[in-house]
């Protein structure tokens, strides 16, 4: 198959939506949760997060055109903090629900069954039996004028991660064991399966595998 600039245009709406949104494979699944200033909580999954920087560590999350009420964007804007959670492959469904347009008042954590937990000195919801946990701040926003969308930027203030041995000797998270989730265009869930690790690599040299 062969699709050009002129052949996308011509193409079903809902054909290239799924065509384009699954073009770059796995993203991770992630549900965000915030509340606004009167304690209302909200949730919502996104896969359109991705890493930025290690030093400080910094995060990227892309918001479409803010054409509708965009009730994390809004908690966002308005508390500066929300947690990022990872989606455990036991609960996609419940993740994937929190899509739907519910009203404000109607908080997500209560739609889907998803239990909210509130973490020592955090004024933000996170959920419970997520096994890897971060809460982040709100650093910057870009409105981007090529397509209308946001590009926010946020940074890891607080890392909390159930360790069954997921994180080895040099600090890297073995997802596979933490049974997070990935996702593919916009409805398409995967387990995340370890091919192997290599070494950094270097000129002359074959790839060689961390054992």
């Amino acid at each position: 198959m062969h699709y050009s600039e002129d052949n996308l245009e011509s193409l079903n709406k809902n054909f290239r939506r799924n065509l384009i949104n699954s073009l770059l494979g796995l993203k991770p699944a992630l549900l965000i949760g915030t509340q606004n200033k009167i304690g209302q909580t909200n949730l919502a999954v996104f896969s359109q997060v991705f890493h930025l920087g290690a030093s400080p560590p910094l995060l990227g999350i892309i918001f479409r055109p803010d054409s509708v009420e965009r009730h994390t964007l809004n908690n966002i804007r308005e508390n500066k903090v929300f947690s990022m959670n990872h989606v455990h492959q036991s609960w996609v469904n419940k993740a994937h629900q929190t899509s739907a347009r519910y009203p404000v008042e109607i908080s997500e954590f209560d739609a889907v069954g998803l239990e909210r937990e509130y973490l020592p000195g955090l004024e933000v919801p996170f959920v419970k039996y997520a096994k890897l946990k971060m809460f982040c701040h709100f650093e910057e926003e870009h409105s981007l004028m090529i397509n209308n969308t946001i590009l926010l930027i946020a940074s890891i203030k607080e890392i909390f991660i159930e360790d069954d041995g997921v994180i080895s000797s040099d600090g890297f998270i073995d997802i596979e064991k933490l049974e997070s989730s990935a996702v593919v265009g916009l409805d398409a869930y995967y387990s995340a399966n370890l091919i192997a690790r290599y070494k950094y690599a270097k000129t002359n040299n074959e790839a060689e595998e961390i054992n």
